[in-house]
Parts: structure tokens; sequence; C-alpha cells
């Protein structure tokens, strides 16, 4: 199978020489790496790696989802994926995807877990076990970076742009569970395997300054955003909402104040996602350029 690999990139550069690194050793060599962003560096590192990978510079795009819209219009694989400039690949990640998806062709896609170097979670909490992704547990089954989607599954589905880093709006997150749940909604069948890793740095475990918790609370906002668009029930809301709320509380009672407005941050950024009011919720649709 071809694999499009969609990049939105910002102004990093030994992180995303540590990407470019991790993609050129790959064991399964049948992918293209789509590079959006606008940086004026990465014309440069598209040059550079060019002689290892197949890769094209798509030039920039304002916001991470709209960068991988753009990517999703221009893909030509069997399936895509979509890493950010600060993660990095196993050697055999690719070939394993393609062999999982090559056996089991009645599953849209496979999502796997996001770990530190040292393989502790990373980008969220995670589930130990294997199994399909549903509208409960997809929070704890797929992250941005270990999405692979058959590309015929995804087609006429897209990121929502007005979540996401650099969408210009409060709501900082949510877009790939949005768009998982869209692939849900269409009938599609997604398997998480805890197995397949990606490697990616945790930022949520402190130190909690100001920005953190800004960071955390815009995160919050779009988690928010995402369980009203979709009508999730009371009780699953609850359970999002409520669970920073504890672990503020139980923080507190540690004596650990700066851990304390952490978790607020979160709740209190989720609480004002789900209050937004939000239009109805848009079907995939067909994808066609700007």
């Amino acid at each position: 199978m071809k694999f499009s690999l969609i990049l939105a990139t910002i102004r990093r550069t030994f992180e995303l020489d540590r990407l470019l690194e991790s993609l050129s050793v790959q064991t399964h060599r049948d992918f293209e790496l789509l590079v959006v962003g606008d940086s004026p560096h990465t014309p440069d590192y598209v040059a550079e790696y060019g002689s290892k990978l197949t890769i094209r510079y798509l030039g920039g795009a304002k916001g991470h989802s709209k960068a991988l819209n753009w990517g999703l219009r221009q893909a030509t694989g069997d399936v895509v994926a979509f890493p950010d400039d600060d993660c990095w690949y196993p050697p055999d990640l690719l070939a394993r995807v393609d062999e999982q998806l090559r056996r089991h062709p009645e599953w849209s896609a496979v999502t796997g877990r996001s770990v530190t170097a040292e393989g502790e979670p990373s980008s969220g909490r995670w589930h130990r076990r294997a199994g399909y992704v549903s509208r409960i547990n997809v929070w704890q089954r797929g992250v941005t970076i270990t999405m692979f989607l058959r590309r015929s599954t995804v087609l006429g589905c897209v990121f929502d742009e007005s979540l996401g880093v650099g969408a210009g709006t409060v709501w900082g997150a949510g877009e790939e569970t949005d768009f998982l749940l869209q692939v849900l909604a269409k009938g599609g069948r997604i398997y998480y395997d805890p197995s397949l890793m990606v490697y990616h740095p945790e930022w949520g475990k402190g130190p909690y300054t100001p920005a953190v918790c800004d960071k955390a609370r815009s995160y919050g906002r779009g988690v928010g955003r995402v369980l009203r668009k979709h009508h999730y029930r009371l009780p699953v809301v609850g359970y999002h909402l409520l669970r920073p709320l504890g672990g503020s509380i139980l923080s507190w009672a540690a004596l650990r104040p700066d851990k304390a407005r952490y978790h607020w941050s979160i709740f209190s950024g989720r609480t004002a996602g789900w209050w937004h009011d939000e239009p109805p919720l848009t079907p995939c649709r067909e994808l066609t350029p700007e």
C-alpha cells in the first residue's frame, strides 16, 4: 500500500529533522510526504531530504486543520496519516500498519497511541486493550499523529477548520476527534491497537506555567465544542467535564496549587466549549479545491 503522510509544520528545526530522519529509515518505502507550512526554512528541508524521501512542498496554509485539508486534496496514497513536526516514527511503523490493513480489508482505519521516548503515555490517556473505536472511547483511542485511514474511506470528510492550533478561534483542539467521529458516522470501522506507537513529547505533566494552563484551557474548549457538536448525552459530557474538576480538587488537597490551576483550566475550557451554541453537524462532503 502507498501512504500519503500529510505534515503541517511550523517554525521547528531540530524536531523536524528528527521526524524526517525517522521517515528516511522506514522499512516500508512506498509513501509520499506532503508538507504544508509557511516557515521560511521549510523549502530547505524539502530540498535536503529530497534524495531520501518522496516529498512535495504544497505551500502554506493558516491553521492545522486547514493545512491537513489541503494535504488531503493532494494525496495520492491508499492510506493517509498526519504526523506532527515534533513527533517521530519507529522504523517499522508503516510496515506494521500496511500489514494490518492488508490482513483486515474490513477496517477503514487503524489507530495507535502516542508515547514519549521513554515509552510513557503522551498527548492523552490511552486504553491498554485493543478493540474497535466507538463514539464513547474515541477520546482514548486516537489522536492526529496515530491515525492511519484508507483514503477511499475518508473522501468527503474534512477537518473542521474552526478547530485546532492556528484556526484563529478559541477552540485549540478536537479536530482529530471530530474527524474520526465523521468516519464512524459514515459506518466506518476503526480498530485501535496500542502496540502501534508514535513518539511525541508530553507537555501536560509540568511545570504548570501560565502558558501551559492557557494551552490546556484552549484545548479544553475544543473538546467541549466537539462534545456539543456531536450531541453527546449528558452522562458522557459530565464525565469529561467533572474528571478535570476532580483532579483540581485532589491537587489542592495535595497542596499542589500549580497542578490544581492546570486541571481547573481544562475544566473551565471544556465547560465553556460545551456551553457554546453550535450550528447543526455538517456531514462529510466531497473534497474539492478551493
